[in-house]
């Protein structure tokens, strides 16, 4: 069997708002082991061969050819299994869709979103011609470029969530409750990832969200519940559950270190916490 080794194949990201590669000459140049982390671009990556994807506190299996999607909030690397044959990558800042949507909205890109799409032959070569139009376009001199870029990069999402339509997508409306929930959320997201081990989750109770919001907290459950389903306290919960998981797999902070970075002011709290909700302690999770 191959060895297995984690791939880097994030560009610099001076080189711009947006850019694209074909992927086998950065895997011929690197095979080194990674850092798990966060990057600074939204990326999408066409991927031919057998590997695994992780993120967050997830791993998927890639048996044959996928698409994938990352935002700058989740932290995610490659592990090559086998041989990847070909593919292309193309990242962007949200700067690069200013005031053509939020880009951040699609489901694809959001923390609890689908970000991996396996793919079947024919859909490989769909998104692989969209790739090529892509790297055609970015040498021309086409003083629109930009604009025939994004619609590419629209193609490319679109066409991943029409395999997989999310249940939890649906277009924006103009409700107070779809605005509270949003801004809810958002407020939530700005605090991870947590990669720095003196930094600390600040807003973690309903009622800290209420006060930042400037509503009361009761108008902020009942929003949240019936946009989402789910309470404010479940939403908060998972979301401090899903970082517990990424830090305890992909850092080599001790426990009270990231107790502490997710606002727990005494350890044996965040023991009991991570334990009620995962079914093991800390250490168990993080030696499995």
């Amino acid at each position: 069997m191959a060895d297995k080794k984690p791939l880097n194949v994030y560009s610099d990201p001076s080189l711009g708002q947006f850019n694209i590669f074909r992927l086998a000459p950065i895997l011929e140049k690197n095979n080194s082991p990674t850092v798990y982390r966060a990057r600074a671009h939204f990326k999408i990556t066409l991927v031919k061969g057998s590997g695994v994807f992780h993120y967050a506190d997830k791993s998927v299996v890639i048996k044959e050819q996928a698409i994938a999607f990352s935002n700058p909030q989740i932290p995610y690397s490659w592990e090559k299994r086998d041989q990847i044959i070909s593919g292309f990558f193309c990242f962007f800042t949200p700067d690069f869709f200013n005031q053509f949507g939020k880009i951040n909205q699609y489901d694809i890109f959001k923390p609890n979103g689908t970000h991996i799409f396996e793919l079947t032959a024919n859909e490989f070569e769909i998104a692989a011609s969209i790739f090529e139009k892509m790297l055609l376009e970015i040498n021309t001199d086409y003083v629109y470029k930009d604009d025939v870029l994004r619609n590419m990069a629209f193609e490319l999402i679109h066409l991943a969530m029409k395999l997989q339509p999310s249940n939890n997508f649906e277009q924006s409306k103009n409700n107070s409750s779809n605005r509270i929930t949003s801004l809810f959320l958002e407020l939530l997201e700005r605090q991870f990832p947590i990669d720095e081990n003196n930094q600390k989750m600040n807003l973690r109770a309903a009622s800290a969200f209420a006060h930042h919001l400037s509503i009361h907290v009761n108008h902020l459950n009942r929003s949240v519940k019936l946009i989402t389903q789910k309470t404010t306290t479940q939403i908060i919960t998972q979301r401090i559950v899903q970082e517990a998981k990424s830090l305890l797999k992909h850092s080599n902070w001790n426990v009270s270190e990231i107790a502490y970075s997710l606002g727990f002011e005494e350890t044996p709290n965040f023991n009991n916490f991570f334990k009620k909700h995962v079914g093991q302690t800390p250490l168990q999770f993080r030696n499995l």
